[in-house]
């Protein structure tokens, strides 16, 4: 996704540089569509719920903010998500005049590509988020990397905000990590969240309004496939967007 082309790319590249990398990804997202299915998305993992959760469920809405990979993805598998109430794709974890497209793809901002998610812990919890987030939205044992894309701004991070989201996360990370329902260890960085700043407006709901879009047919739709699978009493068909929720300002 590196040194990005327009929304119209036929498909998101790999961070600049990798050059072989990226040749064997067009021949392998090339195949995938040939065969008329996601042949190399990325399989989601049933895995239990958090032991430990937020004991309480405060009033109003909550946010978390999740990376792991490239945004479109995770923003799409949240949007889908009932309870969640806003996804926004964004950048965490480096400083504010960094927090652009051109500069985060470089790798060298401490930003990863993310997604903040405000829900209502009355309808979903901070654990149940957490679920999806390792089952579903991404491959929490890959560093550095979602395939096809690499690079630090891909990495698998939650971002937490305070010392509950803390605790629940980690908690979590230990019980997936002792219950071997991966092959290889989780590598997710558990940080604390010092600033989310918002992408782009041509980034925000890119899943839903390019549905066809190569990339997006190839790894994030059969997310959506895989969370509707996994979790049937938590998905619903109508995203909520980013672009709703600004019409109404």
């Amino acid at each position: 996704m590196g040194n990005k082309d327009s929304v119209s790319t036929a498909w998101r590249p790999a961070l600049s540089g990798k050059t072989i990398f990226a040749a064997v990804s067009i021949l392998l997202v090339g195949a995938a569509l040939v065969l008329g299915r996601g042949a190399i998305a990325e399989s989601a993992v049933k895995i239990p719920p958090p032991a430990v959760d937020v004991s309480t469920a405060p009033a109003g809405s909550e946010t978390a903010v999740f990376a792991g990979g490239c945004f479109w993805g995770i923003q799409a598998v949240f949007q889908h998500t009932k309870g969640v109430t806003q996804a926004v794709s964004g950048y965490a974890g480096g400083e504010k005049n960094t927090a652009s497209y051109e500069t985060v793809s470089s790798g060298s901002t401490g930003h990863a590509e993310s997604v903040q998610v405000s829900y209502d812990p009355k309808v979903i919890s901070y654990g149940k988020l957490l679920q999806v987030y390792f089952s579903v939205a991404h491959d929490p044992t890959q560093l550095n990397h979602q395939f096809p894309d690499t690079g630090t701004q891909y990495r698998s991070a939650v971002f937490y905000k305070d010392a509950q989201q803390k605790q629940v996360t980690e908690a979590y990370i230990a019980q997936l990590n002792a219950a071997h329902v991966y092959k290889d260890k989780i590598v997710t960085q558990v940080t604390p969240l010092k600033g989310f700043y918002a992408a782009e407006d041509y980034h925000q709901d890119y899943a839903t309004i390019h549905p066809a879009q190569p990339y997006i047919a190839t790894y994030d739709l059969p997310k959506l496939s895989n969370l509707k699978t996994l979790f049937p009493d938590l998905y619903r068909d109508k995203p909520v967007l980013v672009a709703q929720a600004s019409a109404k300002r």
